[in-house]
């Protein structure tokens, strides 16, 4: 549905989008696939999440989002006003396990995750479909999915952080 985000989890449809953006609940950061797409303009964007300042330059669509990716997110600034930026997908994993960085964040309880479940760390990520990949033989094969036959813009749950992760030199 255009105009509204719907959640898959209370089942309620939000049209209030100010509303949406102080009460989503982040474990929906869970159901994120490893590819998704977004093809609508930036101007959708600004529109839907009412946006009032635009910090992604000239945004061509992108029909292919894989982790590491830089991608749109709609983000409430330091100064309160709501903002589209660009984000690397992926948060850093918990150091027991390596570290590597990681796209679900499934144990909501976890330690490690804690700092970055709050209000303030909350974001959405533009999406018009998603991929799931079907367990078929000989190869898995994709299953993409959105609203409707027309792709309507929606967006994912997300969380939101500033860190620097150390990437291992490549050997020579």
């Amino acid at each position: 549905m255009v105009g509204a985000i719907h959640s898959i989890w209370s089942g309620q449809t939000y049209h209030d989008h100010s509303h949406f953006l102080r009460t989503f609940d982040c474990r929906c950061v869970t159901l994120m696939c490893n590819l998704y797409s977004i093809i609508r303009s930036q101007e959708a964007m600004r529109r839907l999440f009412a946006i009032t300042r635009d910090l992604t330059g000239n945004l061509p669509p992108l029909p292919s989002v894989f982790p590491d990716g830089l991608a749109p997110i709609a983000r409430v600034g330091p100064d309160g006003d709501r903002e589209l930026a660009m984000a690397r997908w992926g948060m850093p994993g918990a150091p027991q396990f390596g570290g590597a960085p990681i796209t679900n964040i499934r144990n909501t309880k976890s330690p490690h995750w804690r700092r970055w479940l709050g209000p303030s760390s909350r974001c959405l990520v533009p999406v018009t479909s998603f991929c799931e990949y079907a367990d078929t033989k000989p190869r898995k094969m994709p299953n993409w999915f959105a609203l409707d036959g027309t792709r309507p813009l929606f967006a994912f749950a997300g969380c939101g952080a500033s860190f620097k992760m150390r990437i291992p030199r490549q050997s020579r």
